[in-house]
């Protein structure tokens, strides 16, 4: 089954929030991503809403379940109580759990699963009796050890942060080594039963070697790369031409 696309929309966000109007609109941009092909919509609303607003999120779920009822609804943050209140009022077919702190520009490293897995285990139960799918946001070389206590959580997948082979686009030896290291610990996933999503400074130009290299990838969550290709191709376009790189 080809890997879906989830459009992350927190670069569009941040855009429209450098001036109080209501452009470029986050749910326009959505709508025209899901319309062009998009499996679902991401985003990341955090405390300080320097992005996607807490008031975006019933916006895109209307939109999804009025126009586009057979598309996802994914949810990233880290797991406060705030947090936790915008998820059940919002209802996402998937949350992702990520270690950030408050002051963290983007998202930059997976949970240490080993320090806090008893922690995710109670937050991860508290999603799953909502039939929310729950996804761990995970460091691209984790070990087979991370990778089983993540799973103990009763999380479904694990999404492998992405971010140091994006990073290498301009050297392909250390991009060959950081794609060994995800799909070793895709397979470590795929051995304890887990999902795989992917995420975080993917291209066009990067995706199909990422495919090619895990075999269980279910979904890729791409924001800023996309955002920046749409600039030249529109999001319809963009969108299109991220499928393709899929497969």
């Amino acid at each position: 089954m080809p890997t879906k696309l989830s459009v992350n929309l927190n670069a569009v966000a941040l855009l429209r929030n450098r001036r109080n109007l209501p452009w470029p609109s986050v749910t326009g941009l959505g709508r025209l991503a899901l319309e062009a092909g998009a499996a679902g919509l991401t985003v990341h609303p955090r405390p300080d809403e320097r992005h996607i607003r807490f008031s975006d999120l019933p916006e895109l779920r209307a939109l999804i379940d009025d126009e586009f009822p057979d598309r996802e609804f994914n949810i990233e943050g880290y797991p406060t109580d705030e947090f936790l209140e915008l998820v059940t009022h919002n209802q996402p077919e998937q949350v992702t759990l990520v270690p950030d702190d408050r002051d963290q520009p983007t998202s930059d490293h997976g949970w240490d699963f080993t320090g806090t897995g008893n922690f995710l285990t109670s937050v991860v139960q508290q999603l799953k009796a909502q039939d929310t799918r729950v996804s761990l946001f995970c460091d691209p070389d984790a070990s087979s050890e991370d990778i089983a206590v993540a799973a103990s959580t009763g999380a479904d997948r694990v999404e492998l942060y992405t971010g140091p082979y994006g990073g290498c686009h301009e050297d392909p030896e250390r991009a060959k080594a950081c794609l060994e290291d995800l799909a070793q610990t895709a397979k470590h996933a795929a051995d304890a039963g887990l999902d795989v999503n992917a995420g975080h400074d993917l291209t066009v130009e990067n995706l199909p070697a990422l495919v090619d290299a895990i075999a269980n990838l279910k979904e890729v969550s791409i924001g800023h790369g996309l955002t920046a290709d749409a600039l030249e191709h529109g999001m319809a376009g963009s969108v299109k031409r991220f499928l393709a790189a899929l497969g």
